[in-house]
């Protein structure tokens, strides 16, 4: 019985990765498996971009009964985002299981009418779970398997008292699974783990190979500096880090003024702003990304090449996790810290960072190749990605070179075009349907 269980889930997990054109698994997320296969619960350290996410999943989906029409995993997550997240990569794993998400910024209303038929894997934020527990609209009692994920990134946040609140209301767990990206040696009672195995997959010493941390001591007004900063590195993808959410805006508006390409990003923002404001840097329509450490963990964004402090981490973890975002997998990336003359270096960075200096003349910023159409509709209207492709190669006259990413949210989508194009696509598809439908066509602001 156990040998037929294990065929069935090698085949079951061989037919996921075709699904999601993955050849094989990495170290960490076959480790993740085979601690899984036990009975215990399993703590599983690891850097972010790692691919936590899929090593929780596997275990998750093994799990999964398909004769049980209730909710039978839950997974919480610290922010909309990484709760969009997992929820994307299960739905491209081709499992046939219902999936949803639930987080605030949006309708209530429009969560409660998924939730009438439950899924049989639901990932929420606390705070929005709590608010459908306390009226009715979801039953955990089914729950047999838990995942915390980017759970030190959950206590960071002040969620310790909700997820306290969720975990209470669970029937009986069987699997828990708990993800960080640091190392912590204290789990609270209230998560339930009970001796736990451990796997480790975090950096030795916190070094990023390919990764070049270097350090710019520039005026004493930083916003001069950083603005020469990006003029001299062009096009390349660059995240801004600040430590609060005025910063942030003052930074991007400073920016914004002398025709910098920038966004901004903060847990502050109304939910079609952090979308708007991601897809335009995921797609290449802006190539700077000014954020608080929101941005550190849980975000889809490839290809980071440079990071950038305008204010110092306020501690080692801080640094690390904001370094995570570029150097990822076999790729160089540079971490500059931006400092007036005054300000110390921090205790943690052993050996000194490398000294950079800017040419005299940096030049004006660089204008990205990229630009985005908003569409204003999306899934719920039927509208699907072969749908845009289709009329935007028809209507709008565009190759297959000049259309770049197309992101389809729930109620509208964003698509990259080439910027020299942007004129004559929104010319050409003024007063066209897409798909019978007469929407709003626009470049996003």
């Amino acid at each position: 019985m156990y040998l037929c269980a294990m065929l069935e889930n090698s085949t079951l997990i061989e037919k996921t990765l075709a699904n999601m054109g993955i050849a094989s698994l990495n170290e960490m997320q076959e480790a993740s498996l085979e601690a899984n296969d036990q009975n215990g619960d399993v703590i599983l350290l690891s850097p972010t971009g790692s691919g936590k996410t899929l090593a929780f999943l596997l275990p998750l989906l093994l799990k999964l009964n398909s004769d049980i029409n209730r909710v039978q995993a839950l997974v919480l997550a610290p922010s909309r985002e990484l709760a969009q997240q997992i929820e994307q990569v299960f739905r491209s794993m081709g499992t046939g299981y219902k999936v949803n998400s639930c987080f605030g910024g949006r309708p209530m209303n429009n969560e409660k009418r998924m939730l009438s038929t439950p899924p049989a894997l639901l990932i929420a934020t606390p705070g929005r779970l709590i608010d459908h527990i306390e009226r009715g609209h979801v039953d955990l009692s089914t729950v047999n398997t838990l995942v915390l994920d980017e759970f030190d990134k959950s206590l960071e946040f002040g969620f310790q008292a909700q997820m306290e609140f969720v975990i209470s209301r669970l029937g009986k767990v069987e699997k828990r699974i708990l993800t960080s990206a640091t190392d912590t040696e204290e789990i609270p009672e209230f998560t339930g783990l009970k001796n736990p195995a451990k796997l480790n997959y975090l950096v030795e010493n916190n070094k990023l190979e390919g990764l070049t941390v270097k350090m710019l001591r520039g005026e004493a007004d930083k916003l001069h500096t950083l603005y020469q900063l990006i003029c001299h590195l062009g096009n390349e993808s660059t995240l801004v880090f600040c430590n609060q959410r005025e910063f942030v805006e003052n930074v991007s508006g400073y920016l914004r003024e002398r025709r910098v390409e920038a966004e901004f990003f903060h847990g502050g923002l109304e939910q079609p702003d952090r979308e708007r404001a991601l897809s335009k840097f995921r797609n290449g329509s802006c190539s700077v990304f000014i954020s608080t450490d929101l941005a550190a963990r849980g975000l889809d964004i490839p290809e980071v090449k440079n990071i950038v402090h305008f204010q110092l981490p306020v501690n080692e973890d801080s640094f690390i996790h904001r370094n995570g975002r570029t150097a990822r997998m076999g790729a160089e990336g540079s971490s500059i810290l931006l400092m007036t003359p005054e300000e110390r270096v921090p205790q943690y960075l052993d050996p000194l960072p490398e000294a950079m200096t800017l040419p005299a003349k940096v030049g004006l910023p660089a204008k990205p190749d990229w630009a985005t159409l908003y569409i204003g509709k999306g899934k719920k209207d039927k509208l699907s990605k072969m749908d845009i492709v289709g009329f935007l190669f028809k209507k709008g006259e565009l190759q297959k070179d000049e259309l770049g990413l197309v992101e389809v949210k729930e109620y509208y989508s964003f698509v990259a075009v080439k910027r020299h194009k942007l004129k004559d696509v929104l010319h050409l598809v003024r007063n066209e349907k897409i798909k019978n439908m007469k929407t709003k066509i626009e470049e996003a602001q």
